[in-house]
């Protein structure tokens, strides 16, 4: 709704008065009732006959006594606090328009000579109000001192990118009521059309989704920070640009919003002051705490689960992947369907399903979408039954099968491209590779084998993604060896060994022998390349050799080790 015109009074003379009316006296409560009958000139802040009389009335009641006033002049609302603060109407129904500010400023006094507190400023931008004014309250007399005002300032695009944070507010010299020679409706007027202009700018740049990522500490701060700088690598492989990111420590949770109120409303005033449009949030969020950030924020607020899962639609290549993924994020999506929204899944339905008698149209889009569900997961069943077939295929003919698999990014495409002169897509970004390649691959004893590229892991991987990719990761079960590739020049290399290994042993993969390779050994110091391979041997207790992809003569090693292994299996068996 904008405010610019606002709908709220025309005629009505007088409205009841929001906030701390107890203890009033009935003249009292007639003479602030009659504030809303005043009018202020469009042009002017305030006027010094209403400013003395919000101050009379504050001074005679020892409360902080306020007006919300729109373009036209007209007092939409009239607000008491107590002698420390004043709270302004909850605004979250009605939405401000894109690039504008409510239209209404907020006049209020003040009663110990005190500047602008953080709270006025918090309201000021939370509420996108057009101007936030205070006045001293003189504690003799009760006559009105300094004005005291602030208003918000449009952030220019290139401001954005610079290393410095844009300052949010500016200050009005304070002066008295009568000395306000500020064209007030011009000053609105221009910062309007300067947002206007700043956001024509933005469009024709193309500028990519800026996101605030925001976690919640409730154990170690060190693993609050390891995850948050994951997150943030998923978010620059999304497309994103992370303008910041914020982590609180907390006891637990918050149930409804995640994060406090106090650091909520940090977050909201962070993410205006920086034009943010969306918030990434570290911990998977449930329907009902999504709901209640995105109207607290006004921002699209997405999950790690839901990165994750707009990464691999992004990167679907092939009918197989593009199924498993819409799968993954049909089976997210389903429970956070909730009534009074609009389905984004008509799209998705096709010609399944029509409403039936009596179905309300949430029931309608549940349905259309567990129809979708059971055919995507049919159409999954018949591909992992080609899947078996080939690989029966491969049984037949006795070549031994190597599976490459490791962390996301940990270079596994580069390997199997150096190992078999392949051209497989490979990029520093993670999840580059979705769907699984296979190459066959001479070993130095003269030995053929096939030789398997797989999609990456990660840790918190979401379950209905684990899930949709049980067939292609299907593939790794035929498997004679896995080549465990690690990116050893990545701080967090042991977490990721570690987070591979508890995967594999969710999908009763771990007894399969398994060979270290880590990889990326040229970017790391060799003291430092020293320690990380003693570290590696004891934390995963198998075979371990150091490589790196890019270099093949340092790939004879693992060659070596890969033949030794398949020939002490043979033997074995």
């Amino acid at each position: 709704m904008c405010y610019n015109s606002p709908p709220y009074r025309k005629e009505k003379a007088i409205t009841s008065v929001l906030g701390n009316t107890l203890g009033l006296k009935p003249n009292q409560l007639r003479r602030i009732e009659k504030l809303y009958t005043r009018r202020i000139p469009p042009d002017q802040i305030v006027t010094p006959e209403f400013a003395r009389q919000l101050s009379e009335l504050s001074h005679e009641t020892r409360r902080q006594i306020g007006a919300l006033i729109d373009r036209q002049g007209h007092i939409q609302y009239v607000m008491v606090g107590d002698n420390r603060r004043i709270e302004l109407p909850d605004f979250k129904r009605i939405r401000v328009a894109s690039g504008r500010f409510r239209g209404l400023r907020c006049v209020h006094t003040h009663l110990r000579g005190e500047s602008l507190t953080q709270d006025d400023l918090t309201d000021l931008a939370l509420l996108r109000l057009d101007l936030m004014a205070a006045i001293d309250v003189d504690a003799e007399s009760g006559l009105p001192g300094l004005v005291r005002a602030a208003h918000l300032l449009p952030l220019h695009s290139g401001e954005l990118d610079n290393a410095t944070t844009p300052e949010l507010y500016a200050f009005l010299e304070p002066k008295v009521a009568s000395q306000l020679d500020l064209d007030f409706q011009s000053l609105i007027n221009s910062l309007e059309e300067e947002m206007a202009r700043n956001r024509r700018t933005a469009r024709r740049a193309e500028v990519r989704d800026r996101t605030i990522l925001v976690g919640v500490a409730t154990g170690s701060m060190a693993d609050a920070e390891e995850s948050m700088a994951e997150l943030a690598e998923l978010a620059a492989s999304a497309g994103v640009v992370v303008q910041d990111r914020i982590i609180q420590r907390r006891s637990a949770i918050d149930p409804r919003t995640v994060l406090g109120r106090g650091k909520l409303d940090e977050l909201i005033i962070r993410a205006l002051q920086l034009g943010a449009d969306m918030l990434v949030f570290d911990s998977e969020l449930s329907p009902a705490q999504v709901r209640s950030l995105s109207e607290a924020t006004d921002l699209k607020v997405i999950d790690r689960s839901q990165l994750i899962l707009d990464i691999f639609a992004q990167r679907a290549q092939s009918k197989e992947g593009k199924i498993q993924v819409e799968l993954a994020q049909l089976k997210y999506l389903l429970p956070r369907l909730i009534a009074g929204q609009d389905s984004a899944f008509s799209r998705l339905a096709g010609g399944i399903g029509g409403r039936g008698p009596g179905e309300t149209k949430l029931e309608t889009d549940r349905r259309r979408v567990r129809d979708r569900i059971n055919r995507l997961e049919r159409e999954i069943e018949g591909q992992r039954q080609r899947r078996q077939e080939r690989r029966k295929g491969r049984t037949r003919q006795g070549l031994p099968v190597i599976s490459i698999v490791g962390y996301t990014n940990a270079g596994k495409s580069t390997l199997l491209n150096a190992l078999t002169k392949s051209d497989v897509h490979a990029e520093q970004r993670m999840f580059a590779t979705l769907d699984p390649t296979s190459r066959r691959l001479r070993l130095p004893r003269e030995q053929e084998v096939i030789i398997n590229d797989t999609v990456g892991f990660i840790r918190a991987l979401p379950p209905d993604l684990l899930s949709a990719f049980r067939a292609t990761l299907e593939e790794i079960s035929d498997s004679t060896l896995l080549i465990h590739a690690v990116d050893i020049s990545n701080p967090r290399w042991e977490q990721q060994i570690q987070s591979v290994k508890r995967i594999l042993a969710e999908l009763k993969l771990a007894d399969i022998p398994s060979i270290l390779a880590l990889n990326k050994a040229d970017l790391v110091e060799p003291e430092a390349l020293e320690a990380a391979v003693r570290q590696a041997r004891q934390l995963d207790g198998g075979e371990t050799v150091v490589i790196s992809a890019i270099k093949p003569a340092t790939l004879n090693a693992l060659l070596e080790k890969a033949g030794a292994v398949l020939a002490r299996n043979l033997a074995a068996a």
